[in-house]
């Protein structure tokens, strides 16, 4: 049976100044022609003035935002839990069915393994952070994860797990929320045992794929991509809330989805739109689309979350995204061009690393400079890359989305 498929990202690394300075110190020759364009207008309405009611009704057991006005303020430094975790970029090619690691102060490949299954999509760091999960999503019906330990960087042996196209945890660390695309549903597992708990069919979500969550942790948005939708489901309840149409129809391909900050917006990335789209979280209407460049896929909030990287796949670029302006502010090419995917930044900030998914490569990008610091061949069909450690105080999956 043919599956439906369409090709997606994500993750971080660097944890040290020292680190940072033999990456600064290693930018190559090719880091030269960048390109800036001037943002497009945008049609995003301006946030209100009302402060979000971050605290007023958390999801029970989950830890409350340090900041009132910013979801992702726990992301600034690195965890005592992580304090003995090597600092290594982990790639997941879908075609070669492998990982690739990476050395990121050298950037040079130092391994090579299987990634324990058919098709390997992301690597997922887990809720508290002791664990890496690459996830394998076929055969159909099938699928498996493999653990890797962060500290050693080595491989454990896989488990069977159904349809693991994605991974993600509910905020208060309860269950794996395994997001069995193929099958249409929602999984919720004990992230221990790894029993399945409950499932939650999403039939009207074709190409369930990508979400984020709401500031207090009771909802979630997920992207449906081969729908042209998005879904919306109540994390504790476990059920469907509404489904969102987007502009673009049925032909739209939504991807990444990223909460705002501040928590009152979503972020929805749409591959064949060519941009943004926006949600209001109060009232769960579109509010705006804003183009940044062909084939845009992947959102990723800076450590001072005052900017979002986004991925434009098919032509290449990144744009850049300001939350206190709201627009676009900058728009840059990889040198040679590429296709600019999934992954993360660096645990200082600067670094940004990113799968190129149809070259089989990794771009190491400083965002500080703007230049390309290390294009890196892997395996064929790279994807969500994972940059480990990462700062904050819980992951909720991906490729390393923390708060």
């Amino acid at each position: 049976m043919n599956r439906q498929r369409k090709h997606r990202s994500c993750a971080p690394l660097l944890a040290s100044l020292t680190v940072l300075a033999t990456v600064a110190g290693c930018a190559p020759s090719e880091a030269g022609s960048v390109g800036v364009t001037t943002a497009p207008p945008t049609t995003v309405a301006a946030p209100t003035s009302a402060a979000p009611p971050y605290l007023e009704n958390l999801l029970p057991g989950m830890p409350p935002p340090l900041s009132p006005t910013d979801v992702y303020a726990a992301n600034r430094e690195l965890s005592p839990a992580v304090a003995y975790h090597r600092p290594l970029v982990y790639v997941p090619n879908s075609e070669s069915h492998s990982v690739t690691v990476i050395d990121p102060a050298t950037f040079q490949v130092i391994d090579n393994f299987s990634a324990g299954g058919r098709e390997p999509q992301h690597v997922v760091p887990s809720y508290d952070m002791q664990t890496l999960y690459v996830t394998n999503d076929l055969p159909i019906g099938g699928g498996t994860l493999l653990p890797i330990d962060p500290r050693t960087g080595k491989p454990g042996e896989p488990f069977p797990v159904r349809d693991p196209y994605n991974m993600y945890y509910t905020p208060d660390g309860r269950y794996a929320l395994v997001v069995a695309e193929a099958d249409k549903s929602l999984d919720f597992y004990d992230p221990h045992t790894w029993q399945k708990m409950h499932a939650l069919a999403v039939p009207d979500c074709a190409g369930v794929d990508h979400m984020d969550f709401t500031a207090d942790g009771r909802f979630a948005l997920a992207s449906c991509e081969f729908i042209g939708r998005m879904l919306v489901f109540d994390v504790a309840e476990r059920k469907v809330v509404k489904m969102i149409d987007l502009p673009g129809g049925r032909a739209g391909m939504p991807q990444d989805v990223k909460l705002s900050p501040d928590g009152r917006t979503f972020f929805i990335a749409d591959m064949v739109a060519d941009g943004i789209y926006t949600i209001d979280v109060s009232t769960w209407e579109n509010t705006g689309f804003v183009p940044t460049g062909k084939g845009t896929h992947g959102l990723y909030v800076t450590r001072d979350s005052k900017q979002m990287l986004i991925t434009n796949r098919h032509e290449g670029s990144i744009s850049v995204w300001d939350f206190a302006a709201n627009k676009l502010v900058h728009k840059w090419f990889i040198p040679g061009g590429g296709s600019p995917d999934m992954g993360n930044l660096s645990a200082d900030g600067r670094v940004f690393w990113v799968s190129g998914r149809h070259h089989g490569e990794v771009y190491a990008i400083d965002i500080e400079n703007w230049n390309l610091l290390a294009r890196i061949p892997v395996g064929r069909g790279a994807h969500g890359l994972t940059i480990w450690p990462q700062p904050g105080r819980y992951s909720t999956g991906h490729t390393g989305v923390m708060r």
